[in-house]
């Protein structure tokens, strides 16, 4: 009985979508990386394509975790907006726009018709986000997917009518999408004459191709015959201009600023270097640029609003493996303050913010970054588990020996890395580390942000909550009476040594009050407090 295929999209098809998107690049990801020859030869493109995917997929599966059959245009914006937030390098940022002008239009239809309408509107919108558009790139995939899908969309014509006045059949026009995108992408090397020479079709291209192949699979429930594997690149001249004429450094940030700042803010980078591709909009903004000065162009984005989750990478300057150090540690952490002081301590840091948890992409820079033949992941947050352990799985196949200490929080990554020795044998440093961060209870304390069942009871927005080990303990209306609570709960079965982490907008006077509240109430209990910085959370307390 042949398979009925579906007349519109809806949320799970979207959630498909960007899995089996994420599983086609991860598998395909070091292919798209060798043939990177346009515009800098630094073999990422597939990569960056992925990590971009992984944060739109992340995005997608937070909004199913929330509400169990999310909204359709909430999922497809969703979906967008990880991809902003997590677009990586010059084909990755063109990739969110692209999904960004997708969900413009899915969001006020689901048929075949709004689909293509949505692939030309996400070609448009991307190529207008390009200061200099190149033909034989991405650019040129997405508008001959766009083209065909149009005709797509006119053969199934005779469709059902999803009730927004459009029509069609979703699978002729994703198949037809597949079709436009692969013949554009074999016509690239006739386009651009440094993929000619190189005798490969452009990366970024070839990652959108395999984004549409995903499609057609979600909708179709059958993958579409894959396209035969490309040459990888020849090696390119030592004259060619796009590898070692070009700007030094690729510059990535978001950015929140207003529509006329960012007008002023392109025409400002547009001076300072090449390969500008600016997305977003409604007040955030995923910026890149490859520049010579980089600070120049941090100093812009800086000018034309706020800029956050700054990333500088200087062109091929990756460390040789005979170059890499004994050991090194890894730790996530939620606040400046804390990044510090375990950078001081010789970790490798990642700073998270409130709801923009890292990727697992964002875990395997920092183990590369850290140059170590073996390498010790603590995460400090449980909601991390996994995500750290594909980063670890990950480094592993790259040759690099990964330990992942299950820390569950910042105050248990303390611990670890206090007893961290590089001298010692591997196991015995982790075995040691892994003992620190077990016998370390951890307390937080936060805000409820709205009414909300919890452990302890119901909590109205506004409260604060008293977490011991992950779970409300305690709610009340008092911050120092609440930690007060907390410390003496977590001292109850004993303990030697508390840490204290205060954020900047903790009360003058907590960390005092706490200290005497230890001393006076807890013989033999020593005290240390650190500065967690903006954005960290309000209180942690560790009890060793």
């Amino acid at each position: 009985m042949p398979q009925t295929l579906p007349q519109a999209l809806d949320s799970a098809v979207v959630r498909s979508w960007c899995s089996l998107a994420l599983e086609a690049l991860g598998r395909e990801r070091e292919e798209i990386d060798a043939i990177n020859v346009y515009p800098v030869a630094d073999g990422d493109t597939g990569t960056n394509l992925y990590l971009t995917v992984e944060s739109a997929s992340q995005a997608v599966e937070a909004v199913f975790a929330a509400i169990a059959a999310p909204d359709f245009a909430d999922t497809v914006r969703a979906m967008a907006h990880g991809a902003l937030l997590g677009a990586r390098g010059n084909s990755g940022t063109i990739l969110s726009q692209l999904l960004r002008g997708m969900s413009e239009v899915l969001a006020e239809g689901r048929d075949g018709h709004h689909l293509a309408r949505a692939l030309r509107r996400a070609s448009v919108s991307a190529r207008e986000a390009v200061a200099h558009p190149v033909e034989g790139t991405i650019l040129t995939v997405a508008a001959a997917a766009a083209s065909a899908a149009a005709g797509g969309a006119t053969d199934g014509a005779g469709g059902v009518t999803d009730g927004a006045g459009g029509s069609g059949d979703v699978a002729t026009v994703a198949r037809a999408a597949y079709a436009g995108a692969r013949a554009a992408l074999e016509a690239t090397p006739a386009q651009l004459a440094v993929l000619k020479r190189a005798g490969v079709v452009d990366a970024g291209g070839r990652g959108l191709v395999t984004m549409l192949g995903a499609l057609v699979e979600a909708v179709c429930g059958e993958a579409p015959v894959r396209a035969p594997r490309t040459p990888r690149a020849s090696p390119v001249p030592s004259a060619e201009p796009c590898s070692d004429a070009g700007p030094a450094y690729e510059v990535i940030y978001l950015l929140e600023a207003d529509d006329a700042a960012v007008a002023r803010l392109r025409d400002r980078l547009d001076g300072l270097g090449d390969s500008l591709v600016v997305v977003g909009g409604d007040g955030l903004w995923n910026v890149h640029v490859h520049v010579d000065d980089a600070g120049a162009a941090v100093e812009a984005g800086v000018e034309a609003g706020r800029p956050h989750r700054i990333r500088i990478t200087h062109f091929g300057t990756e460390a040789a493996p005979e170059e890499r150090a004994g050991r090194a540690v890894v730790a996530v952490l939620p606040g400046e303050g804390l990044a510090r002081l375990c950078a001081d301590a010789g970790a490798t840091t990642v700073l998270t913010r409130p709801g923009e948890p890292p990727a697992s992409g964002e875990l395997v820079d920092a183990i590369r970054r850290a140059h170590a033949r073996e390498v010790v992941l603590l995460p400090n947050d449980a909601a991390l588990r996994h995500t750290a352990a594909a980063a670890a799985e990950q480094a592993r196949a790259e040759g690099i020996r990964v330990a992942l200490v299950p820390t569950r929080a910042a105050v248990q990554g303390i611990a670890a890395l206090a007893v961290h020795e590089p001298d010692r044998r591997f196991d015995e440093d982790v075995v040691a580390m892994t003992a620190a961060a077990g016998a370390t209870r951890y307390g937080e304390l936060a805000v409820a942000e709205h009414q909300s069942f919890t452990s302890a009871g119901v909590c109205q927005a506004g409260d604060v909550l008293g977490l011991i080990d992950g779970d409300v303990a305690v709610i009340g209306h008092d911050v120092a009476t609440i930690a007060e609570t907390v410390l003496d709960r977590m001292l109850s079965a004993g303990g030697e040594l508390v840490t204290l982490v205060l954020a900047d907008d903790a009360p003058d006077t907590l960390a005092d009050r706490l200290e005497t509240h230890v001393r006076e109430t807890h013989l033999a209990v020593d005290t240390v407090t650190y500065p967690g910085g903006p954005q960290a959370p309000l209180l942690l307390i560790g009890v060793e």
